[in-house]
């Protein structure tokens, strides 16, 4: 069973053949090895023949010999093609030490095409920013979104929000998803979240307290939604045994979000136009992952469950995303894309004789785009001039 990624084949396709440096990142198993196998596959098609195509994963013992810039720097001009342009792919590159040395010099001494895959947002950080500058487009793969859930599934409008919270259980990790059993589901969510945890968090935190990094995540998905303060957290392992600080609480936290297993929101002052230096809020990645972490189902903090989603759809769809504060109303999210601007509540229902969830966003005094995302069919409309959609139609929208 095959899940296509149009979206982001497209974006791979429109910058075949461009000398930038594509760069693939995401958390791990998000699809980003069979997205690279795909269009390697297109390439294939087009004629590209396989004398051409240097394709490295350095998670695959077969290149473990491979440990620095000057091992793959030699690896890769013995296997050149001297006559034809080459088709570079290096999956999990952060394996190798110096590796942005390499691929630099593959950009200027090669007929190279190069594509490079990674498991943690230090990938474009330090020297290969410095590098680079302006010389490679990044491509951030995520989980299947609902509508690519729901296209696998076949969905209809009469099985949506079955579907819907079904997604919320099962996740959008491609390969859980094509899982023949829940036994098998749970069992691949477990293992994404071991190799994440022991492998781009543990390693890089130079940490041997892998139960304090578990608590801390356990923590987070436990209060998806909710404002979140290194302190608390610190004050509540310390209650539960463990020897840790503020300040490691805080490098963890920044581990957490390089792995791609949390997404911070930070707060905006819409009415002063600048970031608040109040408490944010954490989303997961994945609530399948979460789910199944916490063994819990769909209905648990299920309010906030759907906010997570909202919010990691936005980040698909390409949006810079913080929780909005306008005169200490708090708007669910602040959506930005350029010089497009779109405010954001998200809910169950819309309560009975209440027009809370619309009053945070009518006293914007602004003209950018407000909408309130409700999981009931029977609150589409509008109410005092602000639209109200239904949250699973928003989803199965196409976008640019």
């Amino acid at each position: 069973m095959i899940i296509k990624r149009e979206r982001y084949m497209s974006f791979l396709k429109k910058f075949k053949d461009n000398e930038v440096i594509k760069v693939i990142t995401g958390i791990r198993r998000s699809g980003k090895t069979f997205l690279m196998n795909m269009f390697i596959d297109e390439l294939r098609k087009e004629g590209i023949t396989d004398d051409q195509i240097i394709h490295i994963n350095f998670e695959d013992l077969a290149f473990n010999d491979i440990k620095d810039e000057m091992d793959l720097y030699h690896y890769v001009h013995d296997h050149e093609n001297k006559e034809k342009k080459n088709y570079l792919f290096f999956d999990e590159i952060q394996h190798v030490n110096n590796w942005e040395k390499a691929i630099n010099s593959f950009r200027v001494d090669m007929n190279a095409d190069i594509y490079i895959t990674g498991s943690n947002a230090h990938l474009l950080s330090g020297e290969l920013a410095t590098l680079l500058s302006g010389r490679y487009v990044e491509l951030e793969v995520y989980p299947l979104s609902f509508k690519e859930y729901y296209d696998f599934k076949k969905g209809t409008p009469q099985t949506s929000y079955q579907l819907f919270t079904q997604y919320i259980v099962d996740g959008g990790f491609p390969a859980v998803d094509i899982a023949p059993s829940d036994d098998l589901k749970i069992a691949l969510k477990n293992g994404i979240f071991d190799s994440v945890v022991l492998r781009d968090i543990a390693l890089r935190s130079n940490t041997r307290d892998d139960q304090a990094i578990v608590a801390i995540i356990e923590y987070l998905m436990g209060e998806l939604g909710s404002a979140i303060s290194a302190n608390n957290i610190s004050n509540t392992l310390r209650s539960n045994g463990f020897k840790t600080t503020t300040s490691t609480v805080i490098s963890y936290l920044h581990l957490l979000e390089q792995s791609y297993l949390f997404y911070q929101a930070k707060k905006y002052d819409i009415r002063g136009k600048k970031m608040m230096s109040t408490l944010g809020k954490y989303y997961v990645a994945d609530t399948g992952l979460r789910n199944t972490r916490l063994n819990k189902d769909h209905r648990d903090n299920f309010g906030h469950q759907i906010e997570n989603i909202v919010f990691v759809e936005l980040l698909r769809r390409g949006y810079n995303v913080n929780v909005g504060d306008y005169s200490g109303k708090e708007i669910d999210f602040v959506a930005k894309k350029g010089t497009t601007v779109e405010y954001y509540q998200v809910t169950e229902h819309l309560p009975e004789n209440s027009t809370r969830e619309t009053d945070n966003l009518r006293f914007i005094p602004d003209g950018y785009k407000k909408i309130v995302l409700s999981l009931s069919q029977f609150d589409t409309g509008s109410v005092d001039g602000i639209p109200v959609k239904y949250l699973i139609d928003w989803l199965l929208e196409e976008y640019n």
